[in-house]
């Protein structure tokens, strides 16, 4: 199957860049590029996109708002974002995970990463760039204001209806680990601990591993630690 990709950045010299590098791939294809949030959403929609490669900083509707609008959509619930990012420290990352995001990349990136991150968000399974994203996702929690009452009743609430081993796997999960490495630890197959995964997201109403991650931090259930 070709992984139709959508290009959003509003540089036209990286998006000639990016095309070319992903266009050169068989199993993958651009059929869009976007200058703005509110182009990559509507061609997102028209071009039936499986990931968008998404820059944070873009006039008029910026990246953020574009990832929000693309995972509160239920017409696009099969879009991938991967956010393209000059700093890797950024908070905004962090609040596009929160938006819906799968991951990020620094635009700094190998071109094998780049190829990489994208089959990877396409299947929808793996966190890109675990290490990091944890440590993003400390910082920015570690800074959060009062906490509130009705938020972490509810958050509460969802992690009651985990079984224990899907909350073990939870926390596992955080810390970065893949399947193949949770299941070693368990002494379970690779497979259990997918399906394991698979049920945890149901139940948290997740789209994909990082937003696991986010709510393992919000909710308390792994402590965010920054050193």
């Amino acid at each position: 199957m070709t992984i139709r990709v959508l290009l959003a950045d509003d540089q036209t010299l990286l998006r000639s860049a990016f095309r070319v590098l992903v266009d050169s791939e068989p199993d993958m294809e651009v059929v869009g590029e976007a200058s703005d949030g509110a182009e990559a959403v509507r061609l997102a929609r028209e071009q039936r996109a499986d990931v968008v490669l998404m820059d944070i900083r873009m006039p008029g509707t910026d990246g953020l708002a574009a990832t929000r609008m693309i995972s509160e959509d239920p017409g696009l619930a099969g879009v991938r974002v991967v956010i393209l990012t000059t700093f890797e420290v950024d908070d905004y990352v962090v609040q596009s995970l929160r938006a819906g995001a799968s991951g990020f990349l620094g635009k700094g990136s190998e071109p094998e990463e780049m190829l990489k991150a994208i089959r990877i968000a396409a299947e929808g399974e793996a966190l890109l760039s675990p290490v990091a994203t944890k440590g993003l996702i400390a910082r920015f929690l570690a800074q959060e204001g009062p906490s509130d009452p009705d938020r972490d009743r509810d958050r509460a609430e969802k992690l009651r209806s985990l079984t224990g081993r899907e909350r073990e796997v939870l926390v596992l999960v955080a810390g970065g680990h893949s399947n193949d490495e949770i299941a070693e630890r368990l002494e379970v197959s690779p497979l259990t601990v997918k399906t394991h995964v698979n049920r945890a997201m149901a139940k948290l109403g997740a789209r994909d591993r990082a937003q696991l991650v986010v709510t393992a931090y919000e909710s308390g259930l792994v402590r965010p630690r920054v050193e």
